[in-house]
């Protein structure tokens, strides 16, 4: 993995300032481009492919999101240990844009005219890959599982090189809507979301199922950390279900200050906010100098749900948990795994996977032709959809429930739906294993 940033220097700002930074806002307007020409192979060597993207490695963002690329490049290591792709090592260029959409642009022009990637690959953040969608499908440069759940990236006729990745957030919400009004019948629901396409979203899937049952809807502003208000009105309507359509920093200080009004709802947290590892790290932080100071943060944690889409880092049981484990410990850059981490692992191997499908003859055509008819069969144990219609990514979460002492329990197994009126369904996917999926020589 190549990286031009070259320090580390934000890894002293604040992990809490970092999360608060990055809520994913609406993406802008796109138009779709003039057709273009890709029956080409820039970027390819016979012995070499560059790709690239966009990532928070310096500032406010970096500490809690740099590991997305970490991670990645931690697989691509891996698949160039075993010899590659095709026979070609990955060259993964890693660009930083600190999460301010302004530099996304150049630094994907960066790529895109100096390093001459052959595919964006991960681009992190709705407002900052929101900016660049138009000039990479217009550059006819396949732009492959951005990070993040915005709708944009589902958008076939405007954007037809554009493939989602992440479980759309109206999708994760109508499963967690489902589960809650069949397993809390009868209880007070309330949501807190974050004041952009993440609420907007989240509650469209929600009320399918819920809006009987919702007796108080609170937002909040990801510059403002305060949320006794929000909490206390939750206490007041006797609310017992909360609904967390949040990033990780206001997961954690949602549940602090419950716990220092002594209100105890189940927490009910979308996959954006529900890695835990992250929520340990910021729950230790927030306390620190304060009467909670030493508490473990399995006091917070235990009993929460928790929707996800991907292998989990605290599922012993889980054979690509166990793989990235292992790919960390030897090509890794040091410090915990976290669910982050996985995020990019499994983007990447899902890359290679789509790679080797697409063949030694090379091109960017090929690679799109591979992507609209790969038979996908894992890491994930959720089905996912790259096909020419629908660009939509993972189609469905499972839930699961953190216990304390670092295990969590599948409660509901993986089920699909559409962000409409469509059911529920039940899914009997099973991906393959590490040593049986094709994305390596």
């Amino acid at each position: 993995m190549r990286n031009r940033s070259g320090t580390h220097a934000a890894l002293a700002a604040s992990l809490a300032l970092a999360l608060l930074a990055t809520g994913c806002s609406g993406a802008g307007e796109v138009t779709g481009g003039d057709e273009v020409d890709l029956d080409v192979s820039t970027g390819v060597t016979d012995d070499t492919v560059v790709i690239g993207t966009h990532q928070p490695l310096t500032g406010p963002a970096a500490p809690g999101y740099m590991a997305v690329s970490q991670g990645a490049g931690a697989v691509f290591d891996y698949v160039n240990a075993q010899g590659g792709v095709n026979g070609r090592q990955i060259d993964y260029r890693v660009e930083d844009d600190a999460y301010d959409p302004s530099k996304t642009i150049d630094v994907t022009r960066e790529l895109v005219i100096e390093d001459e990637i052959f595919a964006m690959v991960g681009g992190l953040g709705t407002p900052t890959h929101s900016g660049v969608l138009d000039y990479l499908n217009e550059e006819g440069v396949p732009d492959v599982f951005p990070s993040s759940g915005a709708l944009a990236w589902n958008n076939p006729e405007e954007h037809p090189l554009t493939y989602g990745w992440q479980t759309d957030y109206t999708k994760e919400a109508k499963i967690q809507g489902q589960y809650i009004s069949e397993n809390f019948s009868g209880d007070n629901v309330g949501y807190l979301y974050q004041n952009d396409d993440i609420g907007e979203d989240s509650q469209a899937g929600l009320d399918q199922y819920l809006a009987d049952e919702v007796v108080a809807r609170e937002h909040y502003e990801s510059e403002v950390t305060d949320l006794s208000a929000q909490i206390a009105e939750f206490e007041r309507t006797d609310t017992d279900v909360v609904v967390c359509s949040c990033i990780p920093a206001f997961v954690a200080l949602a549940m602090l200050e419950a716990a220092r009004i002594e209100y105890q709802p189940q927490w009910v947290v979308s996959s954006i906010g529900g890695d835990t590892a992250t929520l340990q790290a910021l729950l230790a932080q927030f306390t620190e100098g304060t009467d909670a100071e030493g508490v473990p943060a399995d006091a917070f944690l235990d009993g929460m749900l928790i929707t996800s889409y991907m292998p989990r880092v605290e599922d012993e049981n889980d054979e690509w948990a166990q793989f990235f484990i292992d790919v960390w410990e030897e090509y890794g850059e040091g410090g915990t795994l976290t669910n982050t981490h996985v995020f990019g692992m499994t983007q990447a191997v899902m890359f290679a996977q789509v790679l080797k499908s697409a063949g030694q003859d090379l091109t960017r055509q090929a690679l799109i032709d591979a992507l609209e008819s790969q038979e996908w069969q894992g890491p994930s144990p959720v089905p996912f959809s790259s096909s020419d219609g629908d660009h939509g990514g993972h189609q469905g979460v499972y839930v699961l429930q953190y216990q304390a002492g670092g295990s969590i329990e599948m409660v509901q197994e993986p089920r699909v739906t559409d962000r409409e009126g469509g059911e529920i369904e039940e899914t009997d996917f099973e991906p393959l294993g590490p040593g049986e999926l094709d994305f390596h020589d």
